[in-house]
């Protein structure tokens, strides 16, 4: 496995260099330059991760410390640098098991009623533990920064501030329920509740708020501070799939909002979806609004493979590209959802995905370890317990790299009835020139 990883990477580092050590001695790849990243060696079972289940098995090799780095942000750069000359890493087997895993997901949806129940797992990690990393509201999406905080690079520029996240994350769910049309009197269905922040904040501008979620745990915790806010008069939030709302739900809402939760749906169960929001708002003068991450059009595929982030985060997740979701639509719901308004947040997660990194590096101690390993006794073992905080504390560089070189994105659709209402429009920023927005 090691001879065959070098020599793909001799012939495959093209752009910057890679410099690896281990027992037999230093090993050059590429030529120094700007980019020069350094890797030392632990454990050989990188080589057989790698070759075996590329880029899910370079993950682990990292979370159980079979290799160490100078820096994690420049490897995943080197690698979308050199990524189509390095395919070699990757063995028939890891292509076969990509090919099944993407047929899978596209031809059987695995976004049953079933199948959501045990997807939604990924969320349901103990609250305490998602507060180690989250801001006050526990927002588990992407914040929206402006030049109040230095806009998206102002933590590389000038460093992070206390409150920073917390300014930001309400930021982003105040322009989410504008574009909605959220206003006082209104009735709002949000599908994902999260810890109940857009319903709090929903209910503090006067709307009536139907939130739904599958998780227990969040639903425990949202509706405790949906109580604590004084607002449990104006918020009710249930347990249950997106298939399963109560008869009288139909066309009784003005307003529909989704951070971040379609990419659970899964493309086979758009009709079930798109259907639903149709199903549920009123006939005239209602507003969606749905953000999730995206494929860039280039990328786009509908056949879309297993890796870290479907293995480990978020099961079987598809990710739509800007225009593939829109055509969905209207497949769907042909003239009875009209898209009005397409948004790229993309450029402001790399700087979400930092501060929750730095919350968690900087929170994760004391009563807060005590308290998972007391919940999951399997981490009294310290080998386990830092491979979790690894799983986690990659995930938030790899998509941090991804999101920063528009490997990924993030899109933010607002579809409304044909009637046009009166839409938000945002005050212009002054790095609105780096967003795309689209008004039609």
């Amino acid at each position: 496995a090691r001879s065959k990883a070098f020599s793909v990477l001799e012939q495959g580092v093209r752009k910057g260099c890679l410099i690896v050590e281990d027992d037999a001695g230093e090993h050059q790849f590429g030529k120094t330059g700007d980019l020069t990243v350094f890797v030392n060696v632990k454990n050989d079972n990188l080589w057989t991760r790698l070759l075996l289940s590329y880029h899910i098995g370079f993950a682990e090799a990292y979370m159980h410390g079979d290799f160490e780095v100078s820096d994690l942000r420049d490897l995943l750069n080197l690698w979308l640098d050199n990524r189509t000359t390095l395919t070699g890493l990757s063995s028939y087997i890891s292509e076969l098991c990509q090919a099944w895993s993407s047929l899978a997901i596209y031809t059987l949806g695995r976004q049953n009623l079933e199948k959501s129940i045990e997807n939604v797992d990924g969320y349901n990690v103990s609250n305490d533990f998602m507060q180690c990393f989250l801001s006050k509201e526990m927002m588990y999406s992407c914040a929206m920064w402006s030049d109040e905080e230095g806009g998206p690079d102002g933590d590389l520029i000038a460093g992070p501030s206390p409150g920073d996240l917390e300014a930001a994350q309400l930021r982003k769910i105040r322009h989410i329920l504008r574009l909605a049309l959220a206003k006082p009197g209104k009735r709002l269905l949000e599908i994902g509740t999260g810890w109940g922040a857009m319903a709090i904040e929903a209910a503090r501008l006067g709307c009536q708020v139907d939130s739904v979620t599958l998780s227990v745990e969040q639903k425990a915790l949202a509706e405790e501070r949906i109580k604590a806010a004084g607002l449990e008069g104006q918020v009710r939030v249930h347990l249950c799939d997106y298939r399963q709302l109560p008869p009288e739900f139909k066309n009784s809402f003005d307003s529909f909002v989704s951070c971040e939760m379609i990419e659970a749906v899964g493309l086979r169960q758009y009709k079930d979806y798109f259907g639903m929001i149709d199903w549920a708002l009123k006939r005239n003068n209602a507003a969606a609004v749905i953000t999730a991450t995206s494929q860039p059009e280039d990328r786009y595929t509908d056949y879309q493979p297993d890796d870290f982030a479907r293995h480990y985060h978020w099961p079987n997740t598809y990710l739509p590209s800007a225009t593939s979701l829109v055509t969905s639509v209207q497949s769907v719901v042909p003239g009875k959802l009209v898209f009005r308004r397409l948004e790229d947040h993309g450029i402001h997660y790399p700087r979400t995905l930092r501060e929750w990194g730095r919350r968690l590096r900087s929170n994760f101690k004391g009563d807060f370890v005590l308290g998972m390993q007391e919940r999951y006794p399997m981490f009294k073992d310290p080998q386990l317990l830092d491979a979790f905080v690894k799983k986690w504390l990659y995930m938030f560089v790899y998509a941090e790299v991804g999101y920063a070189r528009a490997y990924t994105s993030l899109s933010c659709w607002t579809l409304a009835r044909p009637v046009r209402p009166f839409l938000y429009c945002p005050e212009p920023r002054s790095y609105s020139l780096q967003e795309t927005v689209l008004d039609v």
